[in-house]
């Protein structure tokens, strides 16, 4: 009996977290296949065609952007040589406590599916340096790295800011609810104290938020929560009862039994554990 699963691509080896690549300049068509773990970036410079994700076609007009997020379906359909750049990544090759700058410019790009891109705006030099970056692969690549995905993202959101996408269509509840994590929290602490401004119950919160990720919604503010204590902790000088009150803990003691039961170590220790 023929086999008619949906593939499911891997295109990360063992171990890594980050590639950068040339789009295969080829004419094919593509069978219909998901991502496995990670996020791809797609930045098309040349071609014609089709390109489906789930059950949106988008006629291909270059120079253009496309953001797929892990299990994501879709396929191509090229008439002309394509050209371009993908980057593809999972979501720990970012730091979450230093890198926050980065991570909040991508946050802001995942709503996007489809970016059409003025000829004159295309990045072309910032993706070659990424590349070439990535191919030298030296001390200190990394870094280099991180720091054009930064002017990358930033030019993408110039873009976006220009030319808005679907603002007539109404988020999905999940995307707002990421949003206002970064808002709200640590202010807010409560699963209904955020379902209460998404206008929605508890309960719908929560299936939502396990259907995304597997994770509870009180699950994901907490892990919002933690990694900004560590941002205090490891970048100010506050002491650990400033940082209660900051993070908006009812006393010190709380503060200090909720990131125990996270990271088994207390907030005093895990200071000193990257400043000895």
């Amino acid at each position: 009996m023929e086999n008619n699963q949906i593939d499911i691509k891997n295109k990360l080896d063992e171990g890594l977290t980050f590639k950068i690549s040339r789009f295969k300049e080829q004419i094919k068509k593509t069978k219909p296949h998901k991502h496995d773990e990670y996020n791809e970036l797609i930045f098309l410079s040349d071609g014609e065609g089709f390109h489906c994700i789930e059950s949106e076609k988008f006629m291909v007009s270059t120079p253009e952007f496309y953001f797929l997020k892990p299990g994501q379906l879709h396929f191509w359909q090229f008439t002309s040589i394509p050209k371009g750049f993908v980057i593809i990544f999972k979501d720990k090759e970012f730091n979450g406590v230093n890198e926050n700058l980065l991570i909040d410019l991508l946050r802001k790009l995942t709503d996007i599916t489809r970016l059409e891109i003025q000829s004159d705006k295309y990045p072309s030099h910032i993706l070659e340096d990424i590349f070439n970056e990535y191919q030298l692969n030296t001390q200190y690549s990394k870094e280099i790295i991180h720091g054009l995905l930064k002017a990358l993202f930033g030019k993408l959101l110039q873009i976006k800011v220009v030319k808005p996408t679907n603002s007539n269509q109404p988020q999905p509840v999940y995307e707002r609810f990421k949003q206002l994590l970064v808002k709200e929290c640590p202010r807010l602490h409560k699963v209904n104290e955020f379902a209460d401004l998404l206008n929605t119950t508890p309960q719908n919160l929560n299936i939502i938020c396990r259907k995304q990720t597997g994770k509870s919604a009180s699950e994901i503010i907490s892990n919002q929560i933690l990694l900004e204590a560590k941002r205090y902790i490891l970048h100010t000088d506050n002491t650990i009862n400033e940082i209660a009150e900051i993070l908006s803990f009812t006393d010190t003691s709380n503060f200090v039994k909720f990131f125990k039961r996270h990271e088994n170590i207390t907030p005093i220790q895990f200071r000193s554990k990257y400043f000895q």
